[in-house]
């Protein structure tokens, strides 16, 4: 638990799961609370970690996590973050596909032209796009429609 200017931040794990808990004021042991959920742009997701909160006190299984990455696009992030490293390190884009996609797949002529390279360019434009504050979105899951 700490101490920040809007208030107390808390993490309580139960079973494997985190919850991140907010309080006003400081917290009293055995007191009672409840859940107080505005009505933003991020109210579903919200009263989605308020629901999985309550099932694990209930002795529940808390169900899935609101939003979880695909293991292509994890793999996807993880390169993006790879390339621009390597890139920013001084690594030309054929450097950068050779690390990334092995030095046999990278061709000796025609690399200008061939669809590696543009993969890797873009690769590292998406690396860059999240250490600039790109990373934020995947905290902030798009809004599910129904």
């Amino acid at each position: 638990m700490r101490r920040a200017a809007d208030g107390w931040h808390a993490v309580l794990r139960i079973g494997a799961v985190d919850h991140h808990v907010w309080f006003k004021d400081p917290p009293v042991l055995g007191a009672s609370y409840a859940a107080e959920l505005p009505f933003d742009g991020d109210f579903e997701a919200r009263a989605y970690a308020a629901r999985r909160l309550w099932r694990v006190m209930s002795g529940r299984m808390p169900g899935p996590a609101f939003h979880q990455l695909s293991k292509q696009r994890r793999e996807r992030l993880s390169a993006a973050i790879r390339a621009r490293d390597a890139h920013s390190a001084g690594g030309s884009y054929r450097i950068v596909a050779e690390a990334l996609f092995g030095k046999r797949r990278i061709p000796d002529r025609a690399w200008k032209t061939h669809d590696l390279r543009n993969r890797t360019i873009r690769l590292v434009q998406g690396g860059l796009a999240l250490v600039r504050g790109g990373y934020r979105k995947l905290l902030r899951p798009g809004r599910r429609e129904e």
